[in-house]
C-alpha cells in the first residue's frame, strides 16, 4: 500500500468535503502596489509582475508597496480578466489592479491550492472581475492536510523532474548549435587565393510580390514569406521554386531562410535565383556566417529595414561545385541534428506536462464516497509499475 493509500485510509476513508474557494482562501486587491512609472531597468531589483505569459514586465527601483513574498511565505497572483495565475515566492510589485494576491487559510496548503487551481483550469476572454464573481464560487475537494501534503509531494516531484529534463535538453541543444556554428564557420573559411564574387554577380536578388491577407487561407498549399521566417499565411499559387534561399528585408529584417518547398515571396522577401556557379543552399549556409554583419546593417526605425544593396554587395568565396556540395552535405546533417533536438525539446516538455496533468487530475479527483480515490490509486500504481 502506498503512502497516499495509507493516509487516505487513515484520514478520509469515506471521501472528502467540498468547499467553495472563497471559504479556503484570502485575497488582497493590490491597488496600493500599482507601479506609477514605467521606468524599468535590469539594474533594478524588484520585479513587476503580471499573471500572463510575460509574467515579469521589468524591474523597478520604486520602494513603496513591495509585497514581501518568500520561499516561506509564497503567494499566488491571479489575473481577474483571464483567470491565469502564477506561483510567486520572491518580493514583487504588480502593474495592474486587476491582479489578486491569493493566500490560503489554515485548512489548505498554499501549494495544494496552486495545483488545485491548475486542475480547475478555469479561463475566460471576458474582461470582468473573475475572482469574486466566478472563480471563488467553484467547489473544490479539501482533504485533510496530511493528504494534501502527500499530493503536493507527488506533484512537485513530477514538476521538478520535468524541469530537470527540460534543462538537460536545452543544454544539449545549445551545445549542438555551438558545434554546428563552429564547423560551419570552419568549413566556410577559405584561403586568400579562393576566388571571391559579390552576390549580385552570381545570383539575381529580387523582391517578391505583395499579396493581401484576403488572398490567403490555411487551406492553400504554398507558404507566403513576408516580414518573418514564419509564413504569414498560405497562397494557392507560388512564385519561387523550392530549394531557394531568402532574406527578410523588413520587420524581422536580416533573418535568413531556406525553403525546400515552393513558396510565395512577398515584397519584403529577397530571393536568390538565376545562379551562376554556386549552389543555392551554399549561399544560405554562407549567409548564416554573415548574420551578425547583416543584422548590423538593418536600419532601426518603427519598422526595421534592410537595403537590398547590403546583400548584393556581400562577397562570397566560390570554391568548386564539388566542394560546395560537400560543405552543404556536412552542414545540412549538423542542422538536421539541431532541428531534431529543437523539435524534440518542446515535444518532450509537452509529454512531461501531460504526464503531470494526468496524475494531477487523478490525485485531485475526490468524491464524497471515496470510490474515485480508490480507483485513482489503482490506476496510479498500475501506470507506475508499467513504467
Amino acid at each position: 500500500m502506498s503512502r497516499l493509500d495509507e493516509l487516505i485510509q487513515m484520514y478520509c476513508p469515506n471521501g472528502v468535503e467540498y468547499k467553495k474557494i472563497r471559504d479556503i482562501t484570502n485575497y488582497e486587491q493590490p491597488s496600493k502596489y500599482i507601479v506609477q512609472s514605467t521606468n524599468y531597468s535590469d539594474d533594478f531589483q524588484i520585479p513587476v509582475l503580471t499573471a500572463g505569459q510575460t509574467f515579469i514586465l521589468g524591474y523597478t527601483n520604486e520602494n513603496n508597496g513591495i509585497f514581501q513574498a518568500s520561499k516561506i511565505n509564497p503567494v499566488i497572483i491571479f489575473d481577474d480578466f483571464t483567470g491565469s495565475f502564477k506561483w510567486v515566492d520572491f518580493p514583487f510589485k504588480v502593474k495592474s489592479s486587476a491582479m489578486k494576491i491569493i493566500t490560503s487559510n489554515k485548512e489548505v496548503l498554499i501549494r495544494y491550492l496552486f495545483h488545485l487551481m491548475g486542475f480547475i483550469n478555469y479561463s475566460s476572454d471576458q474582461h470582468k472581475r473573475l475572482w469574486i464573481s466566478k472563480y471563488s464560487e467553484i467547489d473544490v475537494p479539501v482533504p485533510p492536510l496530511e493528504v494534501q501534503c502527500e499530493i503536493v509531494r507527488i506533484l512537485d516531484n513530477f514538476t521538478e523532474l520535468a524541469a530537470e529534463l527540460a534543462a538537460e535538453l536545452a543544454a544539449e541543444l545549445a551545445a549542438r548549435k555551438k558545434q554546428y556554428e563552429y564547423y560551419r564557420d570552419e568549413l566556410l573559411t577559405f584561403t586568400n587565393d579562393t576566388h571571391l564574387e559579390k552576390l549580385k554577380s552570381i545570383a539575381k536578388i529580387s523582391r517578391g510580390v505583395r499579396v493581401t491577407k484576403s488572398q490567403l487561407s490555411d487551406n492553400n498549399d504554398y507558404p507566403v514569406y513576408q516580414n518573418a521566417l514564419e509564413p504569414m499565411g498560405y497562397h494557392n499559387e507560388y512564385n519561387v521554386l523550392g530549394g531557394t534561399t531568402y532574406v527578410i528585408s523588413a520587420g524581422a529584417a536580416g533573418e535568413i531562410g531556406f525553403s525546400e518547398q515552393n513558396f510565395w515571396a512577398a515584397d519584403d522577401c529577397l530571393v536568390f535565383t538565376e545562379l551562376n556557379g554556386v549552389i543555392n543552399k551554399y549561399i544560405y549556409h554562407f549567409l548564416m556566417t554573415k548574420r551578425d554583419y547583416i543584422k548590423s546593417r538593418v536600419r532601426k526605425a518603427s519598422i526595421p529595414r534592410l537595403s537590398r544593396d547590403v546583400i548584393e554587395n556581400i562577397s562570397i568565396p566560390i570554391p568548386s561545385l564539388d566542394v560546395q556540395k560537400r560543405i552543404v552535405n556536412v552542414l545540412d546533417n549538423f542542422e538536421k541534428i539541431c532541428n531534431d533536438l529543437n523539435i524534440g525539446l518542446p515535444a518532450e516538455i509537452e509529454a512531461r506536462q501531460k504526464q503531470y496533468e494526468y496524475y494531477r487530475d487523478l490525485l485531485l479527483t475526490f468524491t464524497e464516497t471515496g470510490n474515485i480515490i480508490e480507483q485513482t490509486n489503482k490506476q496510479t500504481n498500475k501506470q507506475t509499475n508499467n513504467n
